[in-house]
Parts: C-alpha cells; structure tokens; sequence
C-alpha cells in the first residue's frame, strides 16, 4: 500500500512536469495531432484512399491517417517519451539523488508508466476529437470494434514504455538522448505504415518493419477504424488480430526484461 501511494503520488508530480515542458507537450503529445491536420488538408482534394475502380468507395483522408496517426502517438508517448526523458534523468542526477531516498523502484515506475497512459490516454482523445469535429470522421459504432481498440493500446502502451524504459540505457549523455531516440522513432513510423500505406514499401522493407511493434500496432488501429474492405491492402490481405496480438505481446515481454536487465540507479534493489 505505501509503495502504490508513493507510485500514485510520483504519478501526480510526472503528470505535471510532462505539459510543463513545451517541447515535450510538442513533440510527443500534439506531433501526431499536427500531422494529422496536415495529412488530411494535404490529401483532401486527392480523392477518397480505397476507392474502387468505378471511382466508388473509399474513405477521405482524414480517416485513412486516424489509425497511424493513433499508433504513431502510441510510440512516442512511450518509446520515445521514456528513453528521452530517463535519460536526461540518469545524466542529471536525478536518479542518483533518487536513490538516495526511501522513494522503491516500482514507485518510480507506477509514476512513469502511469504518466504514459495519462497522456495517451488523453492524447487519444485528442485525436478523436480533432477528426469527428474538425474533419467529419465516422467513428465506430460496433462494440467489437472498440473491444479491439482497447486490447491493441493496451499491448501498444505497455510495450512502448517498457522499450522505452530499456532505450534509456543506450544514450551516453542527457545532450544526446534526443538525437539518438528521436530517429529511432522517425524511422519507424515510415517503414510501419503511418504515412504510407504499408504495401506501396518494397517487400525487403515490409519484412524489416514486420519485426518491430509499430508496424502491428497500426495495423491493429487500421483493423478498428477502416473498413473491412481495406483488409486486402495489408500484407496477407488480413488485419491478422492473432500476429497482432503476437508480435505485441512479445515486444512486451521483451521489452519487460530488457528494461529489468539495463535500469540503474546504484541501489541494491534496483
């Protein structure tokens, strides 16, 4: 009970500190709202994505982009969020003064991992928000739909902070961690399918973002915010919940030991 009073009360403080950074607010909780803004202005006048030969079917831009963009702010707020943030903690001194308190590490990570779901969540919302009001995006009426939608973040959140957590150890200094994650991030989102659909990327290029989690992670949005029809532009011409389910849950398990082998903050509990 103290350690999750302490995880609740880490929580609060993180919370804060996240939409106190501007940079922060910018580049990982609004990014994938701007792009989105941009995508769908940009597109608007390219004709329905999907659409049948006859010109029928389809859907705007702006409902095309949804699920990546979902996705796209899945891993940032906890791949890129994470790594960035720990590490200028571990460089500052942060964590060695940390340590130096009665503070366990589960507390700590009740507070960060907590953080990460407290501003998904609302960077979700955001989202949905932006494209049903300003946009006109039907959003889901089918229960199952939304079933998977809360399986899918689950397993994305989870996964994406805990890879997160263990990304943290590979930036040398605090300067550095921006300019070593923020690729790693960048790089992802265009070889998963975020901005470009997944089977226009050579098939070499499909098969590497195949082993990573953002690729599965927006196929799974794809699969609760698109029509069925837009099943057969996947690799398999299947949404494929089982590998989604898979490939998730095996990047949160990786990224569970990973984060369990490599954090430090010179205590014997850690």
């Amino acid at each position: 009970m103290r350690t999750m009073t302490l995880g609740l009360s880490r929580l609060r403080y993180e919370v804060r500190g996240y939409f106190r950074a501007g940079d922060t607010v910018f580049f990982t909780f609004l990014f994938p709202v701007v792009m989105l803004a941009i995508f769908s202005t940009a597109f608007s006048a390219s004709g329905p994505f999907g659409a049948r030969p006859d010109g029928s079917g389809g859907v705007d831009a702006a409902t095309f982009y949804l699920p990546g963009m979902i996705a796209a702010g899945l891993l940032l707020s906890g791949v890129q969020n994470l790594a960035v943030d720990i590490a200028m903690e571990r460089s500052d001194g942060t964590l060695k003064r940390l340590a130096g308190t009665p503070l366990p590490v589960l507390s700590y990570f009740v507070g960060k991992i907590g953080q990460v779901v407290v501003t998904s969540l609302l960077q979700v919302v955001l989202l949905l928000v932006v494209a049903r009001v300003l946009f006109g995006v039907e959003l889901p009426t089918d229960a199952g739909r939304w079933l998977t939608f809360a399986w899918v973040y689950l397993l994305g959140i989870g996964a994406s902070a805990l890879i997160g957590i263990a990304l943290a150890r590979v930036p040398r200094t605090g300067k550095s961690a921006t300019a070593v994650i923020v690729p790693i991030t960048l790089v992802l989102q265009f070889i998963s399918g975020v901005y470009l659909p997944f089977t226009q990327l050579p098939v070499w290029l499909q098969n590497v973002a195949s082993v990573f989690p953002l690729k599965w992670l927006a196929q799974g949005m794809r699969s609760v915010f698109l029509p069925d029809g837009f099943q057969t532009a996947e690799a398999g011409a299947s949404w494929d919940h089982p590998g989604v389910a898979l490939w998730l849950g095996v990047w949160l398990v990786a990224g569970l030991v990973a984060s369990r082998l490599t954090f430090r903050w010179i205590r014997k509990d850690a």
